[in-house]
């Protein structure tokens, strides 16, 4: 993982463009000592939202197996209590 600083980063920004994209390097930016943001490959990024939709998924089936035999609540009932239309 190479880190370098904002200032550093406007000056190479080509550059560590094509690092992450072709050489798969992650780059951290950061801003006095402290890391702000990461470029990574769009198959770290890839990989990251697979893992997040699955957690999700995960915490989906959980929710539906809870609600067993709860009666379940009208959209529009759920709307109205939110003040939504």
């Amino acid at each position: 993982m190479v880190k370098v600083t904002t200032v550093e980063a406007r000056e190479n920004l080509s550059d560590l463009i094509n690092k992450a994209a072709y050489g798969k390097e992650r780059i951290v930016f950061t801003r006095r000592g402290k890391e702000l943001v990461a470029l990574v490959p769009m198959d770290d990024l890839e990989l990251l939202e697979e893992m997040e939709d699955r957690i999700d998924l995960e915490e989906a089936k959980k929710a539906w197996a809870e609600q067993g035999k709860k009666p379940l609540i009208p959209l529009a009932k759920v709307k109205k209590r939110l003040g939504m239309k």
